[in-house]
């Protein structure tokens, strides 16, 4: 099979978060981040929506796999060098913001915190394999969320500026692709990963939610600035959730539903980011929830450094599209990636409800460039499967490669199509645990690692089937799928 040529200099790689492959979470002077204290288990976030949840850390009452990980603190260098050894072009990774504040708050960085980055961006590089960092993905600082309530506060604007300027000032001369927060939108869904913010504290109020996003737009243009003036050269991305959305049906009705969802969904955050101002539909997006623009806390100044400082380029998640469907009520369902919706019957569902539609990712790239004319990166796409180690540990995972092959052919019609792709990196390149159920049963990697939900296990990593097909595709720059 062949496609589309791609780039001579695309960014193959593969995509993780610290959160959620690092462990030590207490280890060299890190202090506690939101995940540590979620539950493991598909129970996690009905847990955090409980009215009474205190964000407290109960080791007696919950297994917390975050804790582990795949405990790729101490076994960098091995993954390293099975990237390197498929080929990866880039690696993207998050730095643990608690890891360097432990507290969030702190006046002075925590050095053992950043020594460990320097040994993980410096083993990359001997590799030839470019670091594609994010700077806050889903892993707040616990303290923040417990003394200032999370992103609500416009106090973490200036704690956040903190965190980049230290990032930044110290790998900017290694690392040059930046993103400022992982999938920002997706607090529309499940403001606990990326916000802080929970029942408890705030998250049925949709006011809190907006003034959340202002001030994280706020702290992206810093973050931008900050850059710039280090190194004009550096790439400095936003990075959004997408789901394509459908109307269900030729209804207007449907279709202007599907619109507007778009408008909320999939464009609000980017929109703000990219154009560097408020889309001209705020005021009605606002006054769904019944709030008006004057009811968050923003300032001319702050309007003015958004403008100034938008994104460099876009990168996005790509699990799934979804259906918009408000005049019938009889539809089955289904869910995934915390979020349901009504099924499309034109695709299958992955094992935990996720709709595969490779030809989403091929609107959602003309969507996306269309509208902003900027260059795109694909920086998470897989499949969540069951995967099972055989007698000879090897996993035959012949469905993720059909998925990630009709996904990538995907990309390929997309840049025959005129749309500016710089790369492609599929989540969990190796194990990790899911951020959504906490678990290490739901598996995307190319590489299996021996540790169960429990967190027990040998942490033995093996190669899959997909491990051998995706040193091969990127050997051929995309043209061998086969």
């Amino acid at each position: 099979m062949t496609v589309q040529q791609f780039p001579k200099d695309f960014l193959w790689g593969g995509a993780t978060a610290a959160n959620q492959l690092e462990g030590a979470y207490q280890e060299d002077g890190k202090g506690l981040s939101l995940p540590d204290i979620l539950p493991g288990g598909k129970e996690r976030m009905t847990v955090v929506n409980q009215p009474d949840f205190d964000f407290s850390l109960n080791e007696d009452k919950y297994f917390y796999p975050n804790h582990i990980g795949i405990d790729h603190y101490h076994h960098f260098k091995e993954d390293i060098a099975l990237f390197a050894e498929m080929g990866f072009k880039c690696y993207r990774f998050s730095i643990a913001w608690s890891r360097i504040f432990p507290n969030g708050d702190d006046q002075e960085p925590n050095e053992a915190g950043l020594k460990f980055y320097d040994d993980l961006i410096a083993e990359c590089l001997k590799y030839n394999i470019e670091p594609v960092i994010t700077i806050s993905h889903y892993e707040l600082p616990l303290n923040l969320v417990k003394k200032y309530g999370g992103w609500k506060n416009k106090q973490l604007i200036d704690f956040y500026e903190q965190f980049a300027r230290t990032v930044l000032t110290r790998y900017h001369d290694q690392v040059k692709y930046w993103m400022t927060f992982n999938e920002i939108n997706s607090a529309a869904h499940f403001p606990i990963m990326s916000q802080g913010l929970a029942v408890s504290n705030g998250a049925t109020d949709k006011k809190n939610i907006f003034q959340a996003w202002h001030n994280q737009f706020v702290a992206s243009a810093k973050a931008v600035k900050i850059g710039h003036e280090l190194d004009a050269n550096l790439q400095i991305g936003c990075m959004i959730l997408y789901a394509t959305t459908y109307s269900y049906d030729a209804n207007p009705v449907n279709q202007t539903a599907a619109m507007k969802s778009n408008q909320e969904n999939n464009f609000f955050c980017a929109d703000v980011q990219v154009r560097g101002h408020y889309p001209a539909y705020t005021a009605s997006l606002l006054a769904k929830y019944n709030l008006q623009p004057q009811d968050i806390d923003y300032t001319d100044a702050e309007l003015d450094l958004i403008a100034q400082y938008p994104v460099d380029y876009i990168g996005f998640s790509y699990y799934m599209s979804a259906v918009e469907e408000v005049t019938q009520a009889n539809h089955e369902s289904v869910k995934g990636n915390l979020m349901g919706g009504v099924r499309n019957p034109f695709l299958k569902t992955s094992d935990w409800g996720w709709q595969i539609d490779p030809a989403g990712l091929r609107i959602a790239l003309n969507q996306l460039y269309d509208r902003y004319q900027k260059p795109l990166f694909i920086v998470e796409n897989g499949l969540g499967a069951k995967d099972q180690l055989d007698e000879n540990n090897y996993v035959a995972d012949d469905y993720r490669i059909d998925y990630l092959r009709q996904h990538i052919q995907a990309i390929g019609e997309a840049l025959d199509d005129g749309v500016d792709v710089m790369g492609y990196t599929p989540w969990g390149c190796i194990d990790l645990v899911s951020a959504s159920t906490g678990e290490m049963s739901k598996r995307y990697g190319f590489i299996y690692v021996d540790v169960d939900d429990a967190g027990h296990g040998t942490f033995n990593r093996y190669k899959k089937k997909s491990f051998a097909w995706y040193q091969q595709v990127i050997a051929s720059n995309g043209a061998n799928l086969d």
